[in-house]
């Protein structure tokens, strides 16, 4: 992939989110009505958000703290949906990710805003998938009659599959069921293969995993009262042009959905990593361009992956993007006291006056603290200030009050509902 400015995420929800400069000192009482204000206190945005038990099991291992009194003090609610909780592919910590069940958990969590990850079918269609070619993990195809339609089907142990959904048509696609994503390469039959769920996920919840497409996850948006941050994934390019054309019609193709469903472009906020389609969005259709989000894949640990220069940064500026959306682990660092504090990317990115939204809470396994919790959270390798699971609380908080991003895309969306509701923020 080339090193993409990119962006991730609302634009707009920066008018909608934030504003801790709103709070009394670093942890003033936040009013839990500001932003998403309701004349019933139990109407249904508000008494349908449920945050289960994670969020305070995580705060009460903190450390005595003043981040820790000012989480505690906000367990009575109530909880409302926030912008600044962003649903990652739903709520895939525990639901299979980008299927109905999860994007029904992730705004029952209190997620004002549900991704869909957008690929496309043999026949056109466009539909919710992290990546063309993933339904060998994602979903049970390999042990369907389908695996004779993947690029690369599974033949046995330490066979290497690739199941794309552009091998398959819509219709075949709706057969399938999402599964937590995760494979054993050394399992002797196609059932044994879709095992390999990590351990700090669960399959309590893979009996039922609904696909869907673009246009259904628009109509379950509108249901469930959330906004749409649809990503454009990238794609074969020969079947891309096979298929759509080229890469513009692919982009214009997913807008086109949303303008066929009458979804006001101000509760959309389109994603690439690629910045031609983001350009591209500003260019011509700049109601939804205004609010696109170029996703930075910056990667510290691949010289592939760099950062993106100051130079880089000016350029995206010009060309009239507002929002990017760096992964979490490059926007932090860890001083000289083992103290979280904003990197000097994120400094960077901040000084050009670009809006920040951030990738992915709750997307590793942080029960031994930064130590091996790889790539999120790169920052602190050997857990000087991470050093269990309740810690994420603090980078959390580093996140949205010293770099000041407008929203995190969250595996579970209630760790980061609890926090923005606690803090005030929409």
């Amino acid at each position: 992939m080339p090193h993409p400015l990119q962006l991730a995420a609302p634009a707009a929800l920066l008018a909608a989110l934030c504003s801790f400069a709103s709070l009394a000192g670093d942890y003033g009482r936040g009013d839990p009505d500001r932003g998403e204000r309701q004349d019933d206190k139990h109407s249904p945005s508000r008494s349908a958000v449920q945050l289960g038990d994670r969020p305070f099991f995580l705060i009460d291992g903190l450390d005595d703290s003043r981040l820790k009194d000012k989480l505690q003090s906000c367990k009575a609610g109530p909880f409302y949906k926030s912008n600044f909780s962003i649903a990652h592919r739903g709520a895939p910590l525990q639901f299979p990710e980008h299927t109905r069940e999860s994007y029904e958990a992730g705004a029952r969590q209190g997620a004002g805003v549900v991704e869909c990850d957008v690929t496309f079918t043999k026949d056109g269609e466009l539909v919710c998938r992290h990546d063309e070619c993933d339904l060998h993990t994602t979903t049970n195809i390999v042990d369907t009659e389908l695996n004779g339609s993947c690029t690369v089907p599974w033949s046995g142990p330490g066979s290497s599959p690739k199941c794309c959904a552009s091998d398959i048509t819509l219709a075949q696609f709706k057969t399938l069921k999402g599964k937590m994503d995760a494979s054993n390469p050394s399992a002797t039959t196609a059932q044994g293969y879709l095992g390999g769920t990590a351990s700090f996920r669960t399959d309590l919840y893979n009996s039922r995993g609904t696909l869907l497409t673009l246009r259904e996850s628009i109509a379950l948006n509108k249901k469930l009262g959330v906004k749409h941050t649809p990503e454009l994934k990238a794609g074969n390019p020969e079947r891309l042009m096979t298929v759509f054309g080229g890469q513009e019609n692919y982009a214009q193709k997913m807008i086109d959905e949303f303008k066929a469903a009458g979804v006001n472009p101000k509760d959309v906020y389109p994603q690439s990593f690629d910045i031609r389609d983001v350009l591209y969005w500003i260019k011509n259709e700049p109601r939804f361009g205004q609010q696109a989000v170029y996703l930075d894949d910056v990667d510290p640990s691949s010289p592939s992956f760099p950062r993106l220069s100051l130079a880089e940064l000016k350029q995206l500026k010009k060309q009239g993007v507002k929002i990017i959306a760096p992964p979490t682990g490059v926007l932090l660092a860890v001083n000289d006291n083992d103290e979280i504090v904003p990197s000097q990317y994120a400094l960077d990115i901040k000084s050009f006056g670009f809006d920040i939204i951030t990738w992915s809470f709750e997307r590793a396994d942080l029960r031994n603290g930064g130590v091996g919790a790889g790539f999120y959270y790169a920052f602190d390798p050997t857990g000087r200030a991470l050093r269990k699971d309740s810690d994420m609380y603090k980078a959390l908080d580093v996140l949205a009050r010293k770099v000041g991003v407008i929203g995190i895309f969250s595996d579970w969306p209630a760790t980061v509902t609890y926090y923005a509701n606690c803090m005030g923020l929409k």
